[in-house]
């Protein structure tokens, strides 16, 4: 079946469930960190990974990378007004939209993740360790994730949109002998 053959209300419920699943995956695994390690103790289930993966509780109360730390009440208010932005967005795309739905999904989902943790503990909980040693170290969530995915999926189907309306209103090349392809005659 493809996705496109979906009724709107079909393609609206397969949304919804993508955004509940990450939602619920992401407050969980927040839930599980919070009530079981203390701020910046690590869990370390493969001692080969530790210095590039770790799972290490930390908190947040700034944007992305601990920027502007401080503003958490203004990234809630941003994640509610992109959130409703998005839920007015999501049924105005076309049947065929079905990556943009998954991104749309995605952020939502993301954004509320993180919003919910301003509300429920005052910053964002973060527990994702990677590092590359001497180049970049980060902590991060699943909702952290579910909106930069998301972000770049809407990205690349709006590239790829944006070239296929192109291609599509391009009026085709003459070939050789001056006809354009479809009126060349069949021989």
């Amino acid at each position: 079946m493809k996705l496109e053959t979906l009724s709107p209300l079909q393609r609206n419920l397969a949304g919804l469930a993508l955004f509940a699943g990450v939602l619920v995956a992401d407050q969980l695994t927040k839930y599980v960190v919070e009530s079981s390690l203390v701020i910046g103790q690590a869990y370390q289930p493969i001692p080969a990974l530790a210095p590039f993966f770790q799972i290490v509780r930390s908190t947040n109360t700034g944007a992305a990378f601990g920027l502007l730390s401080g503003f958490g009440d203004v990234f809630l208010v941003i994640a509610v007004i992109v959130v409703i932005g998005m839920a007015i967005w999501y049924p105005r795309i076309p049947a065929e939209g079905h990556w943009r739905r998954i991104a749309v999904a995605l952020i939502s989902a993301g954004a509320i993740g993180n919003a919910l943790d301003r509300i429920e503990y005052g910053h964002v909980v973060d527990f994702i360790y990677y590092s590359i040693p001497g180049v970049i170290a980060n902590v991060s969530n699943l909702a952290d994730h579910a909106i930069v995915g998301g972000v770049i999926i809407l990205m690349i189907a709006t590239w790829l949109a944006d070239r296929q309306q192109v291609k599509a209103s391009t009026p085709a090349a003459p070939v050789e002998g001056g006809s354009p392809p479809d009126e060349r005659p069949v021989t």
